[in-house]
C-alpha cells in the first residue's frame, strides 16, 4: 500500500475488522505466547492478554477488540499507518474473513448465587441508595454471581441478556472484567423512560451514583464501559445503538470520568455526535467520578482498591 496523509471511511472500517490475534498471526507469530486453550500473552508485554476476540494490558489497565486499537493504543502507531499496515498484509483482503477469524464464545450469564447480599452491602459502602439497588435486582439488571461479584448485565431489545460485567463485592479488590461474548451494544443502562436527555458514564455503577446524585430524576443512564477514545467518525457501540433504539433522545450530556482519558473520550463523543443532538460535557467538579463525589457528598470513607493476586480471586 502506498504512502497517504488519509485514509478513506472503506479503509477505516476494513482494518477495524481485524482482531488482534489474526493480525499478529499474519504479522508477528514469534509475538504470541500460547497460555492456554483460546487464551495468548504477548513476548514483549507478558500482561497484556488476548482471549474471546478481545485483548486487554492488565499493567496500564487499557484494551480493546481490535488490531487497530492495539496498533494506536500499545505500539504508538498514528491511524493512518496503523490502517495501511493491516490492510496492507493481505492486499484487498480483510484479514477477519471467515476463512480465518476466531469464533465468537457465546454469551453465557454467570451462575447465579442463592442471594444478593455481599452485593447489596457493597454498592451500599459505595453510596448506592437501597431502593436503586432493589429497583436494579427487580429488573434483573443486578445480581450477585456464584464468585460473589456484582453482575451488571444488558438487554436487548427482545428482553434477552446480551451483556454483562463483572465488578469484585469484595471493597478492597480491583477486579472488572466483561463477561466473555458481551455485546457492547447493549452495555449496562437503567430502565429506559420518555425523557429526551441521556446521561452517559464510564462505569455501571457511575451510572447508578449520578442516579442517586439527581435524586432519581427519571431520565436516561447509560454506561458506556469504559473511556476508549473513539478512531476516526465512530461512536461508542452502546451509545450509537442507543441513539438508534430510543429516538426520543435530543440531549446528551457526558458524565465520563474527570481525568485525561474520561475528558478526551468526552471531547471526542461530542464532536463526533450529529447535528440533531444538544450535548453538554459534565465530569465531576472536584472528584474523578461521580461515584466519588457521591461518596464524599455522603461522608464515607474512600475505598482502597488492589488488584487480585491470583486468580482464584476474580473470575477466570
Amino acid at each position: 500500500m502506498s504512502p497517504s496523509k488519509f485514509v478513506s471511511p472503506e479503509e477505516l472500517k476494513l482494518a477495524r475488522q481485524c482482531d488482534l490475534l489474526t493480525y499478529l498471526q499474519a504479522a508477528q507469530p514469534q509475538e504470541l505466547v500460547d497460555l492456554r486453550h483460546g487464551v495468548y500473552c504477548l513476548r514483549s508485554h507478558d500482561s497484556l492478554k488476548i482471549s474471546n476476540g478481545k485483548w486487554y494490558w492488565w499493567s496500564r489497565g487499557i484494551g480493546g477488540r481490535s488490531a487497530l486499537d492495539y496498533l494506536i493504543e500499545v505500539d504508538g502507531v498514528p491511524l493512518v499507518e496503523a490502517v495501511q499496515r493491516i490492510n496492507g498484509l493481505t492486499g484487498s483482503e480483510s484479514l477477519s474473513s471467515p476463512s480465518i477469524s476466531l469464533p465468537q464464545r457465546p454469551f453465557l450469564l454467570p451462575q447465579r448465587n442463592a442471594d444478593n447480599e455481599r452485593v447489596i452491602r457493597y454498592l451500599q459502602m459505595r453510596g448506592i441508595d437501597r431502593d436503586v439497588i432493589d429497583m436494579c435486582i427487580a429488573a434483573d439488571i443486578l445480581y450477585e454471581d456464584s464468585r460473589h461479584n456484582c453482575c451488571f448485565v444488558g438487554f436487548d431489545e427482545t428482553r434477552n441478556p446480551r451483556y454483562a460485567m463483572l465488578r469484585s463485592s469484595d471493597p478492597g479488590l480491583s477486579f472488572l472484567q466483561e463477561v466473555a461474548g458481551s455485546d457492547k451494544r447493549y452495555s449496562f443502562s437503567l430502565p429506559p423512560t420518555t425523557s429526551p436527555t441521556l446521561y452517559i458514564t464510564e462505569s455501571a455503577i457511575d451510572a447508578l451514583s449520578l442516579y442517586v446524585l439527581r435524586d432519581h430524576a427519571p431520565d436516561n443512564y447509560l454506561s458506556i464501559a469504559g473511556a476508549n477514545t473513539p478512531h476516526g467518525d465512530l461512536l461508542p457501540l452502546a451509545l450509537e445503538h442507543y441513539l438508534a433504539m430510543h429516538q426520543q433522545i435530543e440531549t446528551v450530556c457526558l458524565c465520563l470520568d474527570n481525568d485525561r482519558a474520561g475528558l478526551s473520550a468526552a471531547k471526542a463523543i461530542q464532536a463526533r455526535l450529529p447535528e440533531q443532538y444538544r450535548t453538554e460535557l459534565l465530569p465531576p467538579k472536584e472528584d474523578k467520578d461521580y461515584n466519588e463525589q457521591l461518596m464524599r457528598q455522603k461522608g464515607l470513607q474512600p475505598i482502597v482498591t488492589r488488584k487480585p493476586k491470583s486468580k482464584e480471586e476474580c473470575i477466570r
